[in-house]
This record gives C-alpha cells, sequence and structure tokens, in this order.
C-alpha cells in the first residue's frame, strides 16, 4: 500500500482514482499530476515503481495544498470571517447556510434535525 501525503492509498485501483483518496485533490489535479510525472491514465497503483511514488509525492508536495495544511487553511478563514463578524461569519457562527439559500424550508444538513414546537397542531 503505498503512503502518499500521510493517505494510504488503495493499491488496486488506478493511479488517477487512487490520488482522489487526498483531501484536496480531485479528478483533474489528479490527471495533472500523473502527466507531469508521466504515468499512463490505465496504470494501476501496485504496478507502479518506487521511484514512480516518490516522484508522484515531490510533485504534490511541491506544487498542492493537501490535507491537514489545507483543513488548517480552510479553518482559519473561516475563523476569519467569524472574528470580522461579517454576515458570513455570523451564518458559520450560528450553523445556517452560508451561501443564500432558503430556510424557511429545507436546510436541514445545516440546522439539524427539525425541534417540535409546543401547540403548533393544526
Amino acid at each position: 500500500m503505498a503512503r502518499i501525503a500521510g493517505v494510504n492509498i488503495p493499491t488496486n485501483k488506478r493511479v488517477v482514482i487512487a490520488l482522489q483518496y487526498i483531501h484536496g485533490i480531485g479528478e483533474k489535479f489528479a490527471k495533472d499530476i500523473t502527466d507531469k510525472v508521466g504515468i499512463p491514465a490505465e496504470r494501476r497503483v501496485n504496478e507502479l515503481t518506487d521511484a514512480e511514488v516518490i516522484q508522484i509525492r515531490e510533485a504534490i508536495d511541491r506544487d498542492y495544498v493537501v490535507e491537514g495544511d489545507l483543513r488548517r487553511n480552510v479553518a482559519m478563514n473561516i475563523k476569519r470571517l467569524m472574528d470580522l463578524g461579517n454576515y458570513r461569519g455570523l451564518r458559520h457562527r450560528r450553523g445556517l447556510p452560508v451561501r443564500g439559500q432558503r430556510t424557511h424550508t429545507n436546510a436541514r444538513t445545516r440546522k439539524g434535525p427539525a425541534k417540535p414546537i409546543a401547540g403548533k397542531k393544526k
């Protein structure tokens, strides 16, 4: 099992798919990495040589923000918004949708399970 950026990537999958197990690498970045290193698209992780794994690891370390650093950056950005006290920060603080979605109905993922209101029977 290859370990890249602190993540054990699955060995029996194609390299492009396996790289997407790393937080911060999606389909486009995975294809870009394999193109830079020169690995064919149909190659599987268990067919990689140690040198190719090292090349992939170095390319990710050099060019991309992934895993812990990315999570830290996102958390700091949200904390900055909350400290500023602007609208987006208040929405984060209250646990409500941030990007303008309606909350009269829906928004159950952000708001949590519905709380019953006493005396609201029809």
